[in-house]
């Protein structure tokens, strides 16, 4: 059965849209490697990496893979005010991210046994 009008079919490509975000999230859990650092660590990693400067698709990509994620988290970073893209199509983290690191770090400095 074909949706009949342009809202039906937005409805139909949203929740196939939603299916396909679920089986990525249950393909992810189900081969996490234990020893995989933590998620929080990993976004840790990528935004000290990342820092101020611009990347293209391609690179940012790259990054994303590199740290343990998915290129397509990209978008929901976008989203989520994380990080983005400026006239110059280059990928910029936001002040948001920038901020987050920061605390971070902060979090990590006050608990360090040196």
């Amino acid at each position: 059965m074909e949706p009949s009008s342009p809202a039906q079919r937005e409805q139909v490509a949203a929740a196939l849209r939603q299916i396909s975000a679920g089986f990525a999230a249950l393909a992810d859990a189900i081969s996490a490697d234990p020893a995989e650092a933590p998620a929080e660590s990993r976004y840790r990693s990528l935004i000290s990496e990342w820092g101020e400067r611009g990347l293209t698709r391609a690179e940012a990509s790259a990054l994303f893979r590199k740290h343990g994620f998915s290129p397509q988290a990209a978008g929901g970073w976008a989203r989520g005010d994380w990080l983005e893209v400026r006239e110059d199509g280059r990928r910029y983290l936001t002040d948001r991210s920038l901020h987050w690191l920061t605390q971070e770090g902060a979090s990590d400095d006050s608990g360090a046994d040196d």
